[in-house]
């Protein structure tokens, strides 16, 4: 059956309408994106597919053009479109840490982090550089690793501070497939960069990982 066919309130598109995008489910929202089903099938029909295929949205969104090819009804178009919308996010989201204070924005920040490296299927080390106000300069993915682990030189982060006149830092990284606890190698890496740092008056805020939607901070925790 085809979403025009169904009850006025029970759409994707006027539910939005009606009650907020926050009110609809992961296929409701990708229904609305994909607008249009297959021969058989209605767009939430579609949309089901994909997240049963892929496991999560954050499986649909770093899967490759042709992983996303694989489903019947995907192609190109529709591929660069969930780029584009990803991209966009990021965007979005880092000018609103350009704007205000991102230590004062932990839920801003803990979101952005999300979408740089939830969808991430290898481990990579990324930096929030920041201004005296604790505006964002800049977000750099720093250094790429394996599933398990990143080589990551105090010293290259330093350099890369200093370069962006950065006052302050929040670091980064994500736990593929695993829990966003950090090991004891993420603790002492945090107590390294963050003595480095200090050295030139740069201070480390916080230290984010994340696993998914999930995500741990350091700062909350008491241990910065």
């Amino acid at each position: 059956m085809a979403i025009t066919d169904w009850p006025e309130q029970e759409r994707p598109r006027e539910k939005l309408l009606r009650a907020g995008a926050m009110t609809l489910s992961d296929a409701e929202l990708l229904a609305i994106f994909l607008r249009v089903g297959v021969v058989g099938k209605s767009a939430v029909d579609l949309a089901r597919d994909l997240l049963q295929h892929f496991h999560s949205l954050n499986g649909i969104f770093s899967a490759t053009m042709a992983e996303m090819q694989q489903v019947h009804g995907m192609g190109e178009s529709k591929y660069c479109q969930l780029q584009a919308v990803l991209e966009m996010s990021k965007r979005a989201l880092g000018e609103t840490l350009q704007q205000a204070d991102s230590f004062n924005s932990p839920a801003q920040v803990k979101a952005y982090l999300r979408l740089q490296l939830s969808h991430l299927l290898r481990e990579v080390f990324g930096i929030l550089f920041l201004d005296a106000q604790n505006r964002l300069i800049a977000y750099e993915t720093l250094f790429e690793g394996s599933l398990m682990q990143t080589s990551v030189y105090p010293r290259e982060v330093v350099k890369r501070a200093l370069e962006l006149n950065a006052a302050a830092v929040i670091l980064s990284h994500n736990h593929p497939g695993g829990s966003a606890s950090p090991s004891r190698a993420d603790e002492q890496l945090t107590r390294t960069l963050k003595e480095s740092l200090s050295l030139v008056d740069i201070k480390v805020l916080d230290h984010i990982i994340v696993a998914g939607q999930d995500t741990f901070s350091f700062s909350e925790r008491g241990l910065i």
